[in-house]
């Protein structure tokens, strides 16, 4: 069984971000800025072992490599983003196929959203908007094709992996399926193996698509469940006595979102199941944050057990068995991997517990 986890290039410098959001931002801007928004709320998550690391550094991505290995993950995949021929946040990939280095499994998701002031609440501000055609299709295939050709890059049944965010936001994702896997076949990589995130819509037939697979992002924000407040609390919010911050943030028991995703039910379909360490996008919002409470290294460790041990019973060939992992560094988001000055090793070590207990074997 392989674990994959999600990758968020976001810590280096952009022309873009300089545009957008002042000269020198990063991810760690969020980070480093964000405080609690009600007491016992755990802000700013702050690095420990690796630092405010930059990866545009060889030595930064050569760390995060040879920890993520040490613990029990097998390959990263990095969020892929592409506007009409635009590229942003592509450097880090780009350096590991040019320079060979490290020599860690990677494949690609491509995030497929518009890219809008969502940090700022301005959800309908449009940076770069997506503009979808067969033309553009092509282009973007042809601009893949050295990724899938790396030999470390990831391959099911030895098809190269690529995701897909938001299908739902393809006019016609059967027509991109097609030109992808023609001009994949053409460059003598054979046919592609694509999954769709079931990020915002679930339960589609990938085939119908024309995808081979789903892959479950977590926290599933289907099958969450919500703390509710009491009048009671209203009231002592209204006269000072209770945090105002409880009503500027979504709220949800990370214990009952385990719960309810454990529960789904089983697809006639290829899924792949997630879990994720924790959530809690308060770094990036001053309000409407979704905050997952309760969150700990021993009951992440349960859930990716469960997951592990399923899916190594599965009827899928060994080489198609994968666990993803949201995140490894999706520190603006509250979920990584990557040791914090408050909780250190304990999630990798979690991790690879899990993996063991599982009977999944650890090199």
């Amino acid at each position: 069984m392989r674990t994959l986890a999600f990758h968020l290039p976001q810590f280096h410098p952009t022309s873009r971000n300089d545009e957008w959001w002042g000269k020198g931002f990063t991810e760690w801007t969020n980070v480093a800025r964000a405080r609690p928004v009600v007491p016992g709320h755990y802000q700013p998550h702050l690095p420990a072992d690796l630092g405010f690391y930059d990866l545009r550094l060889p030595e930064a991505r050569a760390a995060q490599a040879a920890l993520a290995k040490n613990y029990g993950i097998n390959g990263f995949c990095y969020y892929h983003y592409w506007f009409s021929g635009e590229r942003i946040l592509e450097r880090p990939v780009n350096d590991i196929v040019a320079s060979g280095e490290p020599n860690f499994p990677f494949c690609l998701c491509w995030a497929n959203e518009n890219w809008t002031r969502t940090w700022d609440g301005l959800n309908s501000q449009v940076l770069l908007s997506q503009k979808y055609s067969d033309k553009d299709d092509q282009r973007h295939i042809e601009a893949l094709l050295p990724y899938f050709a790396d030999a470390r890059y990831i391959r099911l049944a030895g098809r190269p992996l690529f995701l897909v965010y938001r299908s739902e936001l393809l006019p016609n994702p059967q027509r991109t399926a097609e030109i992808w896997r023609t001009a994949a076949q053409r460059a003598g990589l054979g046919d592609l193996f694509l999954a769709r995130v079931e990020s915002f819509t679930q339960n589609v037939e990938p085939g119908d698509i024309g995808f081979d697979a789903a892959v479950e992002f977590a926290p599933d924000w289907m099958n969450t469940g919500q703390l509710h407040y009491t009048k009671l609390q209203h009231i002592l919010s209204y006269i000072g006595l209770f945090p105002q911050g409880y009503f500027k943030h979504r709220f949800i028991d990370y214990c009952e979102m385990v719960s309810r995703m454990l529960a789904k039910s089983d697809t006639a379909y290829t899924r792949y199941r997630c879990v994720t360490p924790g959530f809690d996008n308060s770094a990036r919002r001053k309000k409407d944050a979704t905050i997952l409470l309760n969150a700990s290294p021993e009951k992440y460790q349960e859930w990716l057990t469960t997951i592990a041990r399923g899916e190594l019973i599965n009827s899928r060939p060994t080489d198609e068995k994968i666990v993803f992992i949201n995140a490894w560094n999706e520190w603006g988001e509250g979920n990584h991997l990557e040791p914090d000055q408050n909780w250190g090793h304990s999630y990798l070590e979690a991790t690879r517990n899990a993996l063991l207990a599982a009977g999944v074997s650890i090199n």
